[in-house]
């Protein structure tokens, strides 16, 4: 399969993932549509409609296109190399959390273990990143970047690395504030029953983005530092 774009993301599995991918309507390491689950309700297609071509995940390294002269074999044997020096990063659990008007699986507990890491992936395997064209430089300044972000978007070709990383695992789009709540109530019967405690982040997913927009499993690789 060809992808036009690469990340490198925390891809859950077990139950968390069959229940997250059924929830999105998209089964990142299958490949494939999942049918929602009924909400009495609630529109689940229409409030995942934004993040479902991502399947369920935490953004470690952002998506990028492949810089001239590097290959996706190469980036896969980068990836598995770094993983093999990284250890897993154990935390207090997950937790749902209102971030800005979506809805998110955040992480409970000290996160610079995660944070650190994640910093590692994205310097790492910078040179496999093509520059951002101007037309994405242009929409990401449409967020009115603080200037530690405008670095990142520079450096990095993404405002939201590094300083300025949280780990999260989107389940909406934006939400309208008369929705919040409803929603909010909706994912917390739906998710509680799965979150992990502790959490244990213990391998790294590489993904690619297909012709049809959506994001499917290359290579899972295990932190094994």
């Amino acid at each position: 399969m060809k992808f036009d774009r690469y990340a490198i993301y925390f891809t859950p599995q077990g139950s968390l993932a069959e229940v997250g991918a059924a929830w999105l309507g998209w089964d990142v390491a299958r490949g494939q549509r999942v049918a929602h689950p009924q909400v009495a309700g609630l529109d689940v297609g229409g409030v995942t409609e934004t993040p479902r071509k991502y399947g369920l995940h935490a953004t470690i390294k952002p998506p990028f296109s492949l810089a001239d002269g590097t290959s996706a074999e190469d980036l896969v044997f980068a990836f598995t190399a770094l993983c093999a020096q990284i250890a897993p990063v154990t935390l207090k659990g997950l937790t749902l959390s209102r971030l800005g008007r979506f809805l998110a699986l955040t992480a409970e507990g000290d996160s610079n273990a995660l944070d650190t890491m994640a910093a590692k992936v994205v310097a790492n395997l910078d040179a496999f990143r093509a520059p951002p064209s101007d037309a994405d430089l242009a929409r990401r300044r449409r967020a009115n970047l603080t200037p530690a972000q405008e670095a990142n978007l520079e450096r990095w070709g993404y405002p939201y690395v590094m300083d300025a990383f949280r780990f999260h695992i989107t389940l909406t789009g934006k939400l309208p504030k008369s929705e919040q709540a409803r929603v909010n109530a909706a994912l917390v019967t739906y998710f509680n029953p799965y979150l992990p405690q502790p959490f244990v982040l213990d391998s790294l997913t590489l993904v690619g983005q297909a012709e049809d927009g959506m994001f499917h499993e290359v290579h899972r690789a295990t932190l094994s530092g």
